[in-house]
């Protein structure tokens, strides 16, 4: 029981939102299952590798980078756009909650405090950031090694 609160429960419920967000993106048949799937997959992955890192910012850069790495394999398969996937599953990890208390910590004058999670929110969205570059830098990079190979043993 312990397992399904842990792990499963959150998942189904990122896979729910992201479902809910590809109908917002008009995004149409498969492609809403296959983002939602992304989403919640990203999300378990941000909750099973709390023990090995107990750090949250590594938590999302391992998050981000599968996530990423899902959402180019999928746009490759079905010849769509990787921001698509990207947008939809990155849904859950989107540190929306620090933004609104760090918000509430400067009305409130609480200088400190609003200072401290807004650093910390700023680094969990870097750290999504520097996990999709890295993804999309690395898929970049091979694609175009295997265009210049293609093009030499085509010319020879």
């Amino acid at each position: 029981m312990e397992l399904f609160q842990t792990y499963l429960l959150p998942c189904i419920f990122a896979f729910v939102a992201c479902i809910g967000f590809s109908i917002l993106f008009n995004i149409h048949g498969l492609g809403i299952l296959i983002c939602a799937v992304g989403g919640g997959l990203g999300w378990l992955v941000y909750l099973v590798t709390a023990p090995m890192f107990h750090s949250d910012l590594l938590q999302s850069f391992a998050a981000a980078v599968f996530i990423s790495a899902y959402s180019e394999v999928m746009a490759r398969i079905r010849k769509c756009p990787v921001t698509a996937y990207l947008l939809v599953a990155f849904f859950p990890l989107v540190p929306g909650g620090g933004i609104y208390y760090a918000m509430e910590h400067a009305i409130n004058g609480e200088t400190e405090l609003f200072l401290d999670v807004l650093f910390h929110t700023l680094g969990l969205a870097g750290s999504l950031a520097v996990g999709v570059l890295l993804v999309s830098s690395t898929v970049r990079i091979i694609n175009s090694y295997l265009y210049r190979r293609h093009q030499k043993m085509k010319g020879a």
